[in-house]
């Protein structure tokens, strides 16, 4: 996979008012903590279940480590959105895969305070001109759940098409969610 370094996208990058997309870090797990810690009643509507060790700096120092790992696989590529000393969000790329497939699946969560403010969707946008400038993929899935009228909106400002819906597609706040699912093509190359 290409480093971060490579490309026509270079991070940090400021995405929203003074708000920087930067790569994981290892030192982000306290950040994160604090974040999700924040943020805890704003995601659970939207996110799977989480243990209490997930809100926990250790629960949180293990997670980014197990992210890392998978980063240096070229399995996942994370993002956290930064002001200052805060995360106020994260973007990811999961599940690349190279190939002929050349695609991976997008996912992205903003801080309570930000909703609202742009910072999703530029976000998203960056996510994408790096999965295209620097991770040469030909495409970018997401699904949002049905209910979730803001994401929607996000994906179709940054050129995601739907492709379908799935009943009970994702495990979120405790039970199976009906999700619209979404692809955005970046080009048309011949896989390298």
């Amino acid at each position: 996979m290409p480093s971060y370094d490579d490309t026509v996208i270079t991070f940090p990058l400021a995405v929203a008012h003074d708000v920087l997309m930067r790569p994981l870090e290892e030192g982000d797990f306290s950040r994160l903590c604090r974040a999700y810690l924040r943020n805890r009643d704003h995601l659970r509507p939207w996110d799977l279940r989480r243990s209490e060790d997930f809100f926990t700096e250790q629960g949180q120092a293990d997670r980014v480590r197990g992210q890392l790992k998978e980063r240096e696989a070229g399995r996942l590529v994370p993002w956290v959105l930064a002001l200052g000393n805060e995360v106020v969000g994260a973007v990811t790329l999961s599940n690349v895969s190279l190939g002929s497939f050349r695609n991976a699946n997008l996912g992205y969560w903003i801080d309570a305070e930000w909703v609202g403010r742009g910072l999703a969707t530029e976000a998203v946008r960056a996510a994408c001109q790096a999965a295209d400038g620097q991770l040469d993929l030909h495409r970018i899935e997401a699904c949002a759940m049905i209910t979730n009228l803001a994401s929607q909106r996000v994906l179709a400002k940054c050129g995601f098409g739907v492709i379908g819906t799935a009943p009970k597609y994702l495990h979120i706040d405790g039970e199976w969610r009906d999700h619209v699912l979404f692809q955005k093509i970046l080009n048309g190359r011949t896989p390298g």
